[in-house]
């Protein structure tokens, strides 16, 4: 086993086909122990595939790949010992209670005397005052919380998490996260993948998928720091009408529509923010209000990927 200096994840040229589609190709990954990394691209990027091979559940066709010092290829079984699995279709025992999840977990992992363990876990995910509760009766974002409370049960050293806040309440996406920032202070190294924007930026370092590759990776203000031009925020009346007609007008142009702003990218910078303006106000959308702005990791996406493939953030 490769020493506790060596990265949690090593990935050379790793690759994953199903018969004539690539799923993942040239998957080259690094991550620290104890680092937070998301991965985030549009749907059919290979970021569930790329999890699943991280995980030994699928063998590579392609390239190598580490995980704490094990070899995917070759150690799958040493790896799973080791790691936690969320993934999307997590499955719970709805005629099974709180509890009951959890030991089910617990001697699927071979953990004895699990009882303190599994007390713990019910007090860190705040589930002990519903621990007689069945599955079937909880809510979303309790069934995700019992869910991780199971892929903890057996103490792994990586955690790896398919959109784990996907379809939950933001009030219990704030309080998986608070859980997932105490998980890192105990040292697990987390993965996961996310459609979330500002989940992302929330994450040590990122990479950004597309069509099976890793395209983009660093931390959040890196990655933003690559995007060349400048990110203007227009305000205005009816943000929707001028969104359409700018579409029409710079189909090239990154536009990105918020609640209340329209972000507009050019890589020319002041003479295509200045035409939209004056466009704007030509189809009597105006008054519009212009102002150079930091962009945000959408702006980054949708100009790197095309609107219509970046991932969903939130505004």
């Amino acid at each position: 086993m490769i020493a506790d200096r060596q990265p949690a994840i090593l990935t050379r040229g790793l690759a994953r086909s199903f018969g004539p589609v690539s799923a993942v190709s040239g998957f080259d990954l690094e991550v620290q122990r104890g680092e937070m990394f998301g991965l985030v691209g549009p749907d059919s990027a290979g970021k569930s595939t790329a999890i699943r091979l991280l995980c030994g559940i699928l063998k590579p066709t392609g390239g190598e790949g580490h995980i704490l010092g094990f070899n995917l290829a070759t150690e799958a079984e040493q790896i799973k010992s080791r790691i936690g699995y969320l993934s999307q279709a997590f499955t719970l025992y709805g005629d099974l209670t709180i509890d009951e999840n959890i030991e089910f977990f617990a001697a699927i992992h071979g953990v004895r005397g699990f009882q303190k363990r599994r007390n713990d876990l019910l007090d860190f995910t705040r589930l002990a005052p519903f621990r007689k509760r069945l599955a079937g009766a909880l809510s979303g974002g309790m069934k995700k919380k019992l869910a991780l409370a199971c892929t903890l049960i057996h103490t792994p050293e990586i955690i790896f998490l398919d959109e784990p806040s996907t379809g939950v309440d933001p009030l219990s996406r704030g309080e998986f996260w608070n859980i997932l920032s105490d998980i890192l202070e105990q040292g697990v190294t987390i993965l996961m993948t996310t459609p979330y924007l500002d989940e992302a930026d929330r994450c040590h370092r990122i990479g950004l998928m597309n069509k099976g590759r890793l395209i983009q990776t660093g931390t959040p203000d890196e990655v933003k720091a690559t995007l060349p031009g400048i990110v203007f925020k227009i305000e205005c009346a009816d943000l929707g009408a001028a969104y359409r007609t700018l579409k029409q007008k710079w189909p090239a142009a990154g536009l990105v529509l918020y609640g209340d702003r329209l972000n507009l990218w050019t890589p020319r910078g002041d003479a295509d923010a200045k035409a939209s303006v004056a466009w704007l106000e030509q189809q009597k959308l105006g008054p519009v209000a212009l102002s150079p702005i930091s962009p945000s990791l959408e702006d980054v996406f949708v100009a790197l990927l095309g609107s219509k493939q970046a991932p969903g953030g939130e505004s």
